[in-house]
Formats: C-alpha cells, structure tokens, sequence
C-alpha cells in the first residue's frame, strides 16, 4: 500500500535548469501531509523506526559526554547546531523503511542500517561531503568566537556568560547565525531529495546533489516551510537531551522519503 501524498496536477512544464523536468511542483499544504505520511510509516514500522533512532540517541549522548569530559566543552553547542546540517546523511535507514512499507514488505533494522549499499559510492560521497559541512562548520564556530572573545577562557560558564550578557556576545551570536545559516541553506538544498533519489533511483551523486538543488530553488517557498519544520522537529529532539530523537528523526527521515516521492516524477529518467 503506498501512502504517499499526491503532488500538486501541475509540473514545471520546462527544462530551463538541469533535470527541471524531472521535478514536481508542489504546494505548502504539501508539508503537513508529507509528516502526515512519515508518522503512519513510523508507526507502522513497529519498533524497527525506534530503534534505529535509539542508536542516534546512544551516539548523541556517548559524543557530548565525551566532549565534555575530554575537556572540548566549547564544541558541545556548534557540535548540536552542526548536527542540523548532516541530519539528512543519518536518514537513509528510514528512507528504506518507507521504501518496505510501500511495496508491503516487512521493514527490518538490517535493511535499514544497509541501505547505504544500494548506491555505495555515491551515498558515501554524500556522507563525507555533509561531513566536511560539519567540520567546516566547527572550525568557523571557533574561529569566530576567537575573534570575538580572544580572552575568554574555554571553559562552559565563562562562554555562557561571554555569550549571554556582553555585546560582543551579542554580535557573536548575529555572525555565528549568518553563517551557520549560510552553510545551513547550502547543507539543505544539496540533501533535501539527493539521499533518497540517490538509493531509490541509483543515480550519481552529481544529478542527485543538482536535482535536489533545483527542486528547492522551482518549489522554494515550500521548501523554506520544509527546512524549517526538519529543524523545529529535529531541535525539539536535540533539547530533549537527544531523548526525543528518537521519535522526531525518524519522523524526519520517513516524511522526507514523502517529500522526495512528490518532489520527484517517478518516470524521470537518468538523462537530463
């Protein structure tokens, strides 16, 4: 039984940018039904959906345990912010979930910790490239935070009290936020379908990357509405103490799979 939302009756009608015509248009309301989607998928995923968010939650809570106590307390904050920005690389399981469920069979946790080897290569590629977002993104966190605070000690307090109730603070945190939005914006538009064109369809990773690209830019506003409910849900998960991860991933991750079924006209070929 296939459950995913229908797109919008109206296509792109053109080709002015790469792969256009393989993309759907589709509306705001589309949004609602795509998380719609992905919470019957994770509920009809039994536990197999849990547990896989289970193991993001066990890692979330061993890295920032680590951090902390290792004596890198600075990078717990940029660290969760930057955890935005790979999310979509942590889905490919849920993808595969759905994919199951589509098709009526059984999803399991090995097909789902698997599904990267549908498309090796590629969906490696992609996990090092929103790895290096990762890194990049750490590295200008620190950086800026040098710059802005060259005397403050590294420790937690002394950056909260920098950071809270200074205007340097204040300033820190307006260019922390460009940039991270910056990067955020590029990390989106890059992952929003590639992940799952690239495991359903076993397309390369650059038609993967520039369809996901030009779909964000043909549906834009309703693309904005999606990143921003990926990191409402995803940030409500994360202030939980990753608690909530695993529920609000793995409903990402299914919706997701939703989104990339309308997104994306299932007769489009591998050519342009």
């Amino acid at each position: 039984m296939n459950d995913t939302p229908q797109p919008s009756p109206s296509g792109t009608g053109g080709a002015g940018l790469p792969y256009e015509n393989h993309i759907n248009k589709v509306e705001i309301e589309d949004v609602f039904l795509w998380l719609a989607a992905g919470w019957r998928d994770f509920k009809a995923s039994g536990i197999v959906s849990f547990s896989c968010g289970l193991i993001f939650v066990i890692a979330g809570l061993v890295m920032t345990v680590g951090m902390y106590y290792s004596g890198f307390e600075y990078l717990i904050a940029p660290a969760i912010q930057g955890f935005l920005l790979i999310g979509p690389s942590l889905t490919v399981g849920f993808y595969a979930i759905s994919r199951s469920l589509e098709v009526d069979e059984n999803p399991s946790i090995w097909k789902a910790v698997s599904a990267w080897r549908t498309n090796k290569i590629s969906l490696i590629a992609m996990g090092l490239a929103q790895l290096m977002f990762l890194v990049v993104w750490l590295r200008i966190s620190v950086l800026i935070f040098a710059l802005s605070f060259p005397y403050t000690p590294f420790d937690l307090q002394s950056m909260l009290n920098a950071i809270l109730f200074t205007m340097d603070g204040y300033i820190f945190l307006a260019v922390g936020t460009l940039f991270g939005s910056l990067l955020a914006f590029v990390a989106f538009a890059t992952g929003a379908i590639s992940l799952p064109y690239m495991m359903d369809k076993k397309v390369g990773l650059i038609q993967g990357i520039v369809t996901s690209v030009v779909a964000v830019i043909v549906n834009f506003k309703t693309m904005m509405v999606w990143a921003a409910a990926i990191v409402t849900i995803t940030g409500a998960g994360l202030l939980t103490g990753f608690i909530g991860l695993a529920f609000t991933l793995p409903l990402v991750g299914h919706a997701s799979w939703h989104a990339y079924r309308a997104l994306i006209k299932q007769e489009a070929t591998l050519q342009r």
